[in-house]
């Protein structure tokens, strides 16, 4: 056997090898993976405990959250839930589901509305589905609304001397358009779909909070407000934390020794292992990951478009 025929073979035995490294470290982290995640929710919930939920971010459609609450309901180990949020809000329709998801908890156990350092809009929406709310004394809630937004491009446009000629079935077909100014029959359509959900939601929370339609419309002008101010008008219930969660749960007949078990989306600590893992892999292949087309990045990542109604509070907005 010639040297040429040698060295070919030895390339081709550090291959193999390689390759049967990188997927023995790849089923491990697979593996540690669904282990690990099974080990954390099955230390508790195995057991009577109350169920801890976070939400934060910008809301949106979750399904997952929602499989999460509705397994959270069906579950007879768990003996009431507290929805821990920090958001400031986002679709009013993400809103919407998520509430009637906690309004069936509710039907069956405790739920503790637990507001963080910004439960506003949707935010708040969600907050409202609780039996009580409990929120921090600096805490920022409220900004009861909805808003509807859209582009205007037509100035640049012409400034650069592109136009957009159309022809549509009726004036009101694809409006309001970023192209050109809406007229007035295109916005009268928009607000009239804007008051709507905002009537709901006023109607909403006036159901909720026991309060009269009169005075949460007084309240659900956008003003946000702190948690010693919304508990002077009856948005939130009482102030504080934990040791004040424990007593309305004991208050509603459970236990102080229950342990409160945090209920996670699964799917984001799998994907964020086994996307370490893919990423030490590539790397390990020569492939800088951080190099990668945007759309890849993109990809792995989490990309937020708002679409339609939408009741979020926005800091620095004119």
């Amino acid at each position: 056997m010639d040297q040429q025929a040698i060295a070919d073979r030895r390339q081709l035995r550090r291959k193999l090898t390689f390759w049967r490294v990188a997927v023995a470290v790849l089923l491990v982290a697979v593996g540690f993976t669904f282990y690990a995640t099974l080990s954390e929710r099955g230390a508790g919930t195995g057991r009577a405990h109350v169920a801890r939920v976070d939400i934060s971010g910008v809301i949106t459609d979750d399904r997952e959250l929602l499989e999460r609450l509705d397994t959270i309901r069906r579950s007879s180990n768990v003996k009431a839930l507290v929805v821990s949020i920090s958001s400031p809000g986002g679709t009013t329709y993400g809103g919407e589901r998520i509430y009637k998801a906690l309004r069936a908890v509710a039907a069956e156990k405790p739920v503790v509305s637990d507001i963080r350092t910004l439960a506003a809009s949707a935010g708040y929406m969600i907050a409202s589905a609780g039996d009580t709310i409990i929120a921090g004394e600096s805490s920022i809630t409220g900004s009861i609304g909805v808003i509807f937004q859209y582009p205007q491009a037509k100035d640049l446009l012409d400034k650069i001397g592109v136009s957009l000629e159309e022809i549509k079935s009726a004036p009101l077909k694809a409006e309001p358009s970023p192209f050109h100014a809406p007229s007035e029959d295109a916005k009268a359509m928009i607000r009239a779909m804007v008051m709507d959900s905002y009537d709901w939601f006023v109607d909403l929370v006036a159901e909720r909070r026991g309060l009269p339609r009169e005075e949460v419309l007084r309240l659900a002008d956008g003003s946000i407000f702190t948690g010693r101010q919304a508990l002077k008008v009856k948005l939130v219930d009482a102030l504080g934390g934990t040791p004040e969660i424990r007593a309305y749960l004991t208050s509603r007949g459970l236990s102080q020794d229950l342990p409160i078990v945090e209920w996670k989306r699964e799917e984001d600590s799998n994907l964020l292992s086994l996307t370490s893992a893919i990423s030490g892999l590539a790397r390990l292949a020569g492939f800088d990951p951080a190099g990668a087309p945007s759309a890849v990045q993109n990809w792995l990542g989490r990309n937020l478009f708002l679409d339609g109604l939408v009741s979020v509070w926005q800091v620095g907005k004119d």
